[in-house]
């Protein structure tokens, strides 16, 4: 077994931590709004929100391939879908309820990605690129195919009976699914940061680092790769679950090319090696693109672009990124001032 520490010396080290403490302070000022909020807003609001949280699972996925392991996929939409069309056929042929449907579409989405994964370990940055390019178009046409059409819906999609709320609970539909989706988010993150924490995530940061020398060092580097593509996958697979169930209904257009561009987009303005920083990427991907469509169509895309230059320019590692310097500032201030 690969000792830990052998290879501990390769990962970068974070000079500026920010301490236990705060970070236990602002989950809880995050829980505290979280549970509060959806008694004072209204229903259309409280499901946008569930949106953000299902969207920020998706993003996550990919900040755990991109920002851990150093791999890059532009083609995440489709293991979103993958987890989408999973929960619909579970429910729908399988007679599945809906909790029993999410741990099927994670264990789909996971395997498909590890599928996926393994033969693309053999190509380069610039062909995976491409590749997860090419799944992100491929995908929306293969669940479009007449054969397939008695499964997905074909073009006209799949509609999706959530169940309801307890009447004991005295919540309305909406706020029960916003709870529902809080809780699968929050165990998912805390798995995630456990994960970059653990002796795995150190194995996947050397591999990140310095590929050709954490192999030497007895770190399985293609099972390693491999399985947080799976990993990955798996995030954006229960994103895509969610996001089917909240909306009552999946469509293979929704989960094309510019959505995973979209996905990508989030986690780069959140910063692809934070955790929590995947919700600030979700709450730019669905409100940004929701506010330029208030404007004219002619003029709809280019302030969402610009927005993101913008982002990428001042903030080239994100906002995570930028709070952490901003805290190394005031903590040096506090320091030496």
């Amino acid at each position: 077994m690969t000792d830990a520490r052998a290879y501990q010396g390769l990962i970068r080290k974070d000079p500026g931590a920010v301490p236990a403490s705060w970070k236990r302070a602002a989950f809880a000022l995050f829980l505290v709004l979280a549970l509060v909020l959806p008694f004072m807003l209204d229903n259309y609001t409280i499901y946008t929100l569930a949106l953000v949280g299902a969207l920020a699972m998706a993003i996550l996925g990919v900040n755990l391939l991109t920002g851990l392991s150093g791999q890059f996929s532009i083609g995440h939409g489709a293991f979103f879908a993958i987890g989408a069309y999973s929960t619909a056929i579970a429910m729908n042929h399988g007679g599945s309820s809906a909790f029993g449907a999410l741990p099927v579409a994670a264990v789909v989405s996971f395997v498909a990605g590890f599928l996926f994964g393994w033969p693309a370990l053999r190509l380069g940055l610039m062909h995976l690129i491409l590749v997860t390019w090419g799944l992100s178009l491929v995908l929306p046409q293969v669940l479009k195919h007449e054969t397939l059409q008695d499964w997905t819906g074909g073009v006209s999609g799949v509609y999706l009976d959530r169940p309801g709320p307890p009447a004991w609970l005295g919540l309305n539909d909406d706020q029960y699914w916003y709870f529902i989706t809080l809780a699968i988010m929050i165990l998912f993150f805390w798995i995630a940061g456990n994960l970059i924490n653990s002796r795995s995530g150190r194995a996947l940061a050397a591999i990140r680092d310095n590929e050709i020398a954490a192999a030497p060092m007895g770190i399985n580097v293609a099972l390693f790769k491999t399985t947080i593509f799976g990993v990955s996958a798996m995030y954006a697979g229960i994103g895509g679950a969610l996001t089917g169930l909240l909306a009552d209904f999946v469509a293979p257009d929704s989960y094309g090319l510019f959505f995973s561009i979209l996905l990508l987009v989030g986690a780069v303005s959140a910063g692809v090696r934070s955790v929590w920083g995947a919700l600030i990427g979700s709450l730019l991907v669905i409100y940004l693109p929701a506010a330029a469509g208030n404007m004219p169509a002619a003029t709809a895309v280019p302030p969402f672009g610009f927005a993101v230059l913008l982002v990428i320019y001042f903030m080239p590692d994100g906002v995570s990124g930028l709070a952490m310097r901003v805290y190394r500032r005031f903590a040096n201030n506090r320091k030496y001032g």
